[in-house]
């Protein structure tokens, strides 16, 4: 993947703005069984001793689990964790308290279990095109850039505090960007704005967009830099993308609306830094895109002042 790719896939990892919620922190014995769904959120779990199974309900996939392995969800898919391998026993396997974490114990599973919240109105656009769940595993070569922060999670835990440490859910955040990132990188997404990241054709077009998304970008100036035709561009961006070059520039403003509304940049700002000159017109094209009107978003996001255009993206620097 080239540098410029990367820079664009780390643009976008920034823009993420999500909040990684600690719902369990334990340790179960015996038999039992876990979920984080059914609450309409993505979801995680991370493995920190023993083993268990997961069984994803709906599917009947089912996978072993050990200390080391963790698993993403980024939507809520129905499932759950047992030590049982029989699906049937799994499922009714009581549901039980977590214990406080003993690691000498030789009958236990110790977890971390959590939720994801993506807050920006366009994340769940850019990350539907993902896959709905990743496992990872400590035996597989993949993601071994990730191992430190598994064992810096279970130092965390071992410090046997009375109150779970803030740093598990700090962790757990890199560990999701950089599966997120993996993703991308292994070109395992197969349309929306990661596809897209992943053609070196459609690189130097993604990077101007994001440098200069008040542009007045026609079809024909998008094809122009990728030194198509506008048939040839139109039909092969069209692909990677699972839609128009236009909902997709659309898609990318108001992503960087959203980012710069959210650090306090006045509506007005925003809405001509995207290119739009009307405030009515701007409020219309992101209700459109994100499903929410810009003012809520300011108002949720406080009423601090935007000094700087920080929220810029300098491939550059």
């Amino acid at each position: 993947m080239s540098t410029r790719q990367d820079r664009l896939i780390q643009w976008l990892l920034g823009s993420l703005d999500l909040q990684t919620t600690l719902f369990h922190l334990g340790q179960y014995c015996g038999s039992w069984k876990a979920t984080t769904a059914g609450l309409a959120q993505a979801g995680f779990h991370v493995i920190l001793h023993g083993d268990c199974w997961l069984h994803l309900t709906e599917t009947g996939h089912q996978q072993a689990l050990q200390a080391g392995d963790a698993v993403f969800f980024l939507r809520d898919v129905p499932h759950l964790l047992s030590p049982h391998e029989d699906p049937e026993a799994a499922a009714q396997a009581p549901r039980k308290p977590m214990a406080a974490i003993d690691l000498s114990a030789s009958c236990n599973t110790a977890l971390a279990c959590g939720f994801f919240e993506f807050r920006a109105p366009l994340n769940q656009v850019f990350l539907a095109s993902l896959p709905a769940y990743v496992i990872v595993s400590r035996q597989r070569q993949e993601l071994r850039e990730i191992r430190p922060l598994f064992d810096l999670n279970l130092t965390e835990v071992r410090q046997g505090a009375d109150q779970p440490s803030p740093l598990i859910t700090r962790l757990v955040d890199l560990m999701f960007f950089y599966v997120v990132r993996h993703l991308c990188q292994r070109q395992e997404v197969r349309e929306g704005l990661w596809a897209v990241l992943a053609r070196p054709e459609f690189a130097p077009l993604l990077e101007a967009i994001v440098q200069q998304p008040g542009r007045d970008w026609s079809v024909e100036s998008m094809a122009e830099l990728t030194h198509m035709s506008r048939t040839k561009f139109f039909k092969l961006f069209a692909q990677a993308a699972g839609t128009s070059p236009s909902h997709f520039l659309a898609q990318i403003r108001m992503q960087l609306a959203s980012q710069w509304i959210g650090e306090g940049m006045p509506l007005a700002r925003a809405a001509e830094k995207v290119g739009y000159q009307s405030d009515a017109a701007f409020s219309r094209a992101f209700k459109k895109i994100t499903g929410t009107l810009p003012g809520a978003l300011r108002r949720a996001a406080g009423n601090g002042t935007f000094e700087q255009e920080n929220g810029t993206f300098k491939p550059g620097s």
